[in-house]
């Protein structure tokens, strides 16, 4: 046992010594003085040697293992005096490209919606996330004993201000400070107090119109909107409009169309129906434009409401709302 040790210091040395580089000097380290090495084999089968064997063979691995630690520090030392980094970074490999950043998918679908409305004759207006009841609720016909108002699950931030739970707040304020006609889009971040799921999210992204003039009427909704879904998904997609209600508007309508995840046959994005509902839509309730200061026997309009990241779930694939807000670039890159 102490002959092979001699030996093993022999070979251990030699190498050492003739290092050319710190990557060499470490596959050397591993070899001699690793974990699986065999020095360490004979460290660990002391244990079944006798008590006299024990300690001679105890004690030359253990100045051997101090030796060849020495020895590999100096080696270090002359290797980083030549010029050889200590990190073992090889400065002849080519140069790394620098990680370039991509606009978000949900970006993206904001863009291409914008892109296609804007073809169609529509201006894009923003307004503020901290909201007041006025023109989250009043102004929309929702007053505080109206019930659909209890559905809303809101984030109040003190008794008259709330994150807005969508962006029509925004067609109440363009409504204030212009005369008709007016044609907008008001995309933009909404939020309410839910439980994520796979197709809902406390904090999720809408994009809302509005026009109004003399004489609008639903045939020209229902024209906008199918326009818009075909050129958004394709003139095959499969479409229906569905009696809906909702507060602000009368007539009302939801639109569904065919699940671009599972193709009509079900998953969990459209709740195994084959459909998902994308928009809801219905011309201007009369109670609106009152509180606007807008004679409703003048004027007539049509508005419509859609969730941003429910389409980028169709254009995408995706199965998972919550995917889009959680900054995983192993799923970004995907898409």
């Amino acid at each position: 046992m102490l002959g092979r040790l001699r030996e093993l210091g022999r070979d251990a040395t030699a190498a050492l010594k003739s290092a050319a580089s710190v990557v060499e000097l470490e596959s050397i380290r591993v070899k001699y003085l690793g974990r699986k090495s065999e020095l360490n084999q004979v460290s660990r089968g002391l244990k079944d040697l006798d008590p006299e064997e024990r300690r001679s063979v105890g004690r030359a691995v253990n100045e051997l293992k101090n030796e060849l630690g020495a020895l590999l520090e100096q080696s270090k030392e002359r290797l980083e005096s030549a010029g050889e980094p200590s990190s073992g970074l090889d400065l002849t490999l080519p140069g790394r490209m620098p990680w370039v950043g991509k606009k978000h998918p949900v970006t993206r679908t904001y863009e291409r919606l914008e892109s296609i409305f804007g073809g169609l004759g529509f201006d894009v207006a923003l307004g503020p996330h901290v909201e007041d009841d006025f023109h989250n609720f009043d102004a929309l016909n929702i007053p505080p004993e109206h019930p659909a108002r209890d559905g809303w699950d809101t984030f109040y931030i003190d008794d008259d201000s709330l994150l807005r739970t969508h962006t029509s707040p925004v067609q109440i304020r363009v409504m204030e400070s212009r005369t008709p006609p007016i044609r907008i889009i008001a995309p933009g971040r909404a939020y309410r107090n839910e439980t994520p799921d796979a197709s809902h999210g406390s904090e999720f992204f809408q994009l809302e119109g509005l026009y109004v003039d003399r004489g609008v009427r639903f045939g020209e909704l229902k024209g906008v909107l199918i326009r818009f879904m075909r050129e958004l998904f394709g003139t095959d997609v499969g479409l229906r409009f569905r009696a809906g209600f909702f507060p602000f508007t009368e007539p009302s309508t939801e639109v569904d169309v065919e699940c671009q995840v599972c193709h009509g046959s079900g998953c969990s994005v459209c709740s195994g129906t084959g459909w998902v509902e994308l928009l809801g839509a219905g011309m201007v309730d009369p109670r609106v434009f009152e509180a606007v200061g807008y004679d409703p026997e003048e004027f007539t309009g049509y508005a419509f409401g859609l969730g941003v990241d429910r389409i980028c779930m169709m254009m995408t694939g995706t199965d998972d709302i919550r995917l889009f807000l959680e900054n995983d670039l192993r799923f970004l890159r995907q898409i």
